[in-house]
């Protein structure tokens, strides 16, 4: 063998030894970037669910504990009303005429 082809297969091995060592292995550089860009993508949702869940504390804290919370929410989803200083007015679907015959 000449020294031109000792060369060259020095050089191949060489090249081979260092594609081994970037993309060979149990993990490969591509498998390490995407694991640091699923590690930002996971640190980003805990953050956002930890201010969701903050969130919900305070609205459940005011919920327990707030008057003008409690009262907003008993006129809101249960159509509650203030004893005799209040009237509720309830408009219903104009479609549903059987409803109204039966009682």
């Amino acid at each position: 063998m000449g020294p031109v082809i000792q060369r060259l297969i020095f050089t191949l091995i060489v090249l081979g030894g260092l594609l081994f060592a970037v993309q060979g292995g149990e993990y490969s550089t591509m498998d390490l970037w995407r694991q640091r860009e699923r590690r930002a993508q996971l640190i980003a949702q805990t953050d956002s669910l930890r201010r969701q869940v903050d969130s919900l504390k305070k609205m459940a804290k005011a919920i327990a504990t707030d008057r003008a919370t409690q009262e907003r929410i008993a006129r809101e989803e249960f159509g509650m009303v203030r004893g005799d200083k209040e009237i509720l007015y309830r408009f219903g679907d104009t479609g549903d005429t059987t409803a109204a015959r039966r009682r």
